[in-house]
C-alpha cells in the first residue's frame, strides 16, 4: 500500500479547491495518509478526511498524548527525544513519518521552518515531494535536492534563503556538487 505524508504550516488552516482535489485523488487511489497531530494543515487535513469518512489515515504524535485525532484513527506514537517541546521535539515525529512514507505532499507558506525541513528530509531520502505554495496557489514536483535549490532560487526573499541555510541545505548542495566533480 502506498503511503503519503501530508504536512504543512501551522499558520495555514484552510484547504482550497486545489488542495482538496489532490486529497481526493489520494482517497480515490486508496493510499494511506500519514498526518501529524498539530493545528494548522494537520488538523485541516484531518477534518477533511473525517468529513469524507476516509479511514486509511495514521496520526503520528510525540509522547503519550496526541493533540488532534479528529477521526479517531489509528495512531503512531514516536518516542520523546526529551522533555523540552521545541523544534527538535516535533521534528522527531516528522522524521519518523518521512521514514515510513513513500511520497510527501507539503503545503507551504514559504515561511514554515518545519515544512521546509520536511521537504529537505524527504528529498535526502530520495522521496518525491509535491510542494503546494499557498501564496502562489501552485504545485511543484521535487525529486532531488538540486530541484529544491532551483525552486528556492526562484524567490528573491533573503529570509527564505537564510532559512534554507539554517536547515543545512547549503551544505547538502555543496556535498552534491563535490560528488559530481568525481574527485
Amino acid at each position: 500500500m502506498i503511503k503519503v505524508f501530508i504536512g504543512g504550516s501551522r499558520k495555514l488552516g484552510r484547504l482550497n479547491d486545489h488542495i482538496r482535489q489532490r486529497l481526493d485523488n489520494i482517497v480515490q487511489k486508496k493510499y494511506t495518509i500519514l498526518v501529524g497531530d498539530a493545528n494548522g494543515i494537520d488538523k485541516a487535513v484531518q477534518n477533511y478526511m473525517s468529513n469524507k469518512s476516509y479511514n486509511n489515515v495514521l496520526v503520528y504524535h510525540v509522547g503519550n498524548r496526541y493533540r488532534n485525532n479528529i477521526g479517531r484513527w489509528e495512531t503512531r506514537q514516536v518516542e520523546e527525544p526529551g522533555k523540552v517541546k521545541d523544534f527538535t521535539y516535533y521534528a522527531t515525529k516528522d522524521l519518523q513519518m518521512i521514514k515510513d512514507t513513500d511520497y510527501g505532499l507539503m503545503i507551504w507558506d514559504l515561511e514554515s521552518k518545519g515544512t521546509l525541513n520536511n521537504i529537505i528530509n524527504l528529498l535526502r531520502l530520495n522521496k518525491t515531494v509535491v510542494v503546494y505554495v499557498s501564496k502562489l496557489k501552485e504545485f511543484y514536483n521535487l525529486s532531488s535536492i538540486e530541484d529544491l535549490e532551483k525552486f528556492l532560487n526562484r524567490f528573491e526573499d533573503n529570509s527564505l534563503k537564510q532559512l534554507a541555510k539554517t536547515l543545512g541545505l547549503d551544505k547538502e548542495c555543496s556535498r552534491k556538487q563535490e560528488e559530481l566533480k568525481f574527485t
